[in-house]
């Protein structure tokens, strides 16, 4: 796994950024630490950060040309049937230098084109140049593990796989106000879309070429979901586990190739006790990662962990952490994001990436699963949502009355207050705006309260609902639960959770490998039916019965726990004054004229006052957005 950055020139004009090359390629150090190579010619330019896995040697280094030197390549990720489809081009008399999966990646593209992503198992972004149709061809994995991000004007093409390195170049930089909106919903900007206008992600499943003034981009990967067909699913639910059991254990074991220390990450949840499990079969010496709470024991799950890798005999060390320890890291963290992204648990993602990438370069971990096979409390909620009954209609009909009890994520109660109030407000939308608003932070008119008058007013309405419906074109039906799922696989999985994990992972040079999202396994499960996944007594049902036997009791149907970083406790205290005083004092906003004053005076009085709600949620993705537009645009 590495770093990539390029440029392709389309004039003179275009071809002045070609000297932020060098500079931009030093932006991706960290997720390339182990080499940097520059490739140029009169208008194109590509740099690389290298993060040596497989093939280690000099040979492996990129950017890489292939033999003609017509085609070069910079590529991030890892293609774990590269040794197969390596004997393949050896058929057709192709010679290899090296023992590396990019050297077959590039002779792949050469051999086959685009057709070439549907034969890859594995995770990636790439660029490939042809020197002598003067064309340049990207592409980005299916589900999105890895990111790549482009910008495409009248004068060039530049492509990166952080905004840092995009932003390097010397672009012009404008807020996107659509995508403003958007985050202060949903915490994240979905892809296409991010907060610069004009940048833009390679969606998952992409490709795309550019050759002269042309650009076009293309989807080459779906999840394959058909109604009717799961609806045929014959297969009883012992032959659907066993099935899923082979799956899992092949893809474990194809992500296990790598010339460096590897390992796993093992919370104690079922997802990476399964992953740990299946690895310690093929590795002996396999060492697993945990992180324990040591001011939050209601959120410790260490006991687990040190359950599963005790029965597996694994070299398990785990990292248990104060809250000092996750506010000694914030103002890393906030700088390493590249554009605003507010999901909280990057903090604890970012220190576990840390302390685990001074013992090891590879690890796998159990991102994908609850969104795969339904394990969120919000999969519940639709579930009971799509059954109906008295409870629903009770819920329904009080709800707007529970906005004046206290409600709060710190308390038991309040917490329990504050969910049933937003099921209750969901229970009035249809399937897919329920959806929007469950997968949300903020509901659409709080978020928009936020913004001033002026901001309001840039704010292209049709380009927002546009955006809003296409992602969620998979929801068509009001009593289709697996269009959840698959909303989520398109939404939150590539745009929050992965995000997450390639941004804190990255930042300290460490490889993280998703087994649960091989495509074999995807799409086999999209054609199980729902009652295989949840019902009302369990979540990710068919998962947690497959690997039964194979882990502790103490796991089986265990209620999900997840983290709560004390943000309000900081906000009262270590962060008062920069809230306060810095980052949403009257004066920066009033200077900076993106946010409505009155609105947040009230939000900062809500959030020090006894009954806080999800203010510091709010407050939180503030901060972020914040820190971001002082570094940028202040």
């Amino acid at each position: 796994m590495c770093g990539i950055t390029g440029i392709y020139a389309k004039n003179l004009a275009g071809k002045m950024h070609m000297i932020n090359l060098s500079n931009a390629t030093a932006q991706i150090e960290r997720r390339g630490p182990n080499a940097r190579g520059v490739w140029m010619n009169d208008f194109v330019g590509l740099g690389h950060r290298r993060l040596s896995i497989i093939d280690v040697s000099y040979n492996a280094s990129q950017p890489m040309k292939d033999a003609s030197g017509r085609y070069t390549i910079v590529y991030n990720g890892e293609i774990y049937n590269f040794k197969e489809l390596k004997e393949e081009l050896s058929s057709k008399g192709i010679e290899f230098k090296s023992t590396s999966d990019t050297e077959v990646l590039l002779y792949a593209y050469i051999n086959y084109k685009e057709q070439c992503l549907s034969k890859l198992n594995g995770f990636f972004s790439f660029a490939i140049y042809d020197e002598q149709e003067n064309s340049l061809f990207l592409a980005r994995d299916r589900y999105g593990i890895k990111p790549l991000y482009y910008l495409n004007d009248g004068d060039k093409f530049l492509f990166a796989s952080d905004m840092h390195s995009i932003l390097a170049y010397g672009i012009e930089k404008e807020l996107d106000k659509e995508s403003l909106f958007t985050y202060l919903q949903l915490n994240y900007t979905p892809a296409p879309n991010t907060m610069i206008k004009g940048v833009k992600m390679l969606e998952p499943g992409q490709y795309a070429m550019i050759n002269g003034k042309k650009f076009e981009i293309k989807r080459y990967y779906k999840i394959e979901y058909n109604r009717r067909r799961v609806n045929k699913n014959h297969n009883s639910y012992e032959q659907q586990q066993q099935h899923v059991r082979e799956l899992v254990e092949d893809s474990v074991k194809r992500r296990l190739v790598s010339d460096v220390p590897l390992g796993t990450f093992l919370s104690g949840g079922i997802d990476s006790s399964i992953i740990s499990g299946i690895a310690k079969k093929h590795k002996d010496d396999l060492h697993t990662f945990s992180i324990g709470y040591k001011d939050e024991p209601f959120f410790d799950e260490t006991s687990y962990a040190n359950l599963v890798a005790k029965k597996f005999k694994t070299n398990h060390t785990v990292f248990s952490l104060t809250n000092d320890d996750l506010y000694e890291h914030l103002f890393d963290i906030l700088n390493r994001i590249d554009q605003p992204f507010a999901d909280s648990s990057a903090i604890p993602t970012y220190i576990l990436s840390k302390k685990t990438r001074k013992h090891i370069t590879v690890v796998l971990s159990g991102d994908g699963a609850d969104e795969l096979f339904s394990g969120y409390d919000k999969h519940s909620a639709h579930l009971k949502a799509m059954n109906g009954g008295s409870l629903n209609t009770i819920l329904k009909t009080v709800a707007p009355l529970l906005q004046y009890l206290p409600k709060s994520r710190n308390g038991t109660l309040s917490n329990k207050i504050r969910q049933a109030e937003k099921f209750g407000n969901g229970l009035k939308y249809n399937q897919a705006n329920r959806y929007w608003a469950w997968a949300s932070n903020a509901p659409e008119h709080k978020a928009m309260q936020l913004l001033n008058d002026d901001i309001k007013g840039q704010i292209i309405r049709e380009e927002y609902h546009a955006q809003k419906s296409r992602l969620l074109e998979s929801i068509t039906s009001e009593n289709d639960f697996n269009e959840l799922l698959l909303a989520d696989m398109q939404l939150v999985l590539p745009n929050d959770m992965l995000r997450k994990v390639d941004l804190m992972s990255m930042a300290h040079g460490l490889e993280v490998r998703v087994p649960f999202l091989d495509h074999h396994l995807v799409d086999f499960v999209f054609q199980l039916p729902v009652s295989s996944k949840i019902n009302a007594k369990m979540r990710k049902r068919i998962l947690q019965d497959a690997f039964k036997d194979m882990l502790p009791p103490e796991l089986y149907n265990r209620p999900k726990k997840g983290f709560e970083v004390p943000l309000l406790k900081w906000f009262k205290t270590s962060l008062k004054s920069m809230i306060s005083d810095d980052l949403l004092s009257d004066k920066f906003i009033a200077s900076q004229n993106i946010f409505d004053l009155r609105e947040i005076r009230r939000l900062k009085k809500r959030l020090f006052s006894m009954n806080p709600g999800d203010a510091q949620a709010t407050v939180w993705a503030l901060i972020v957005f914040q820190w971001w537009w002082k570094r940028y645009f202040a």
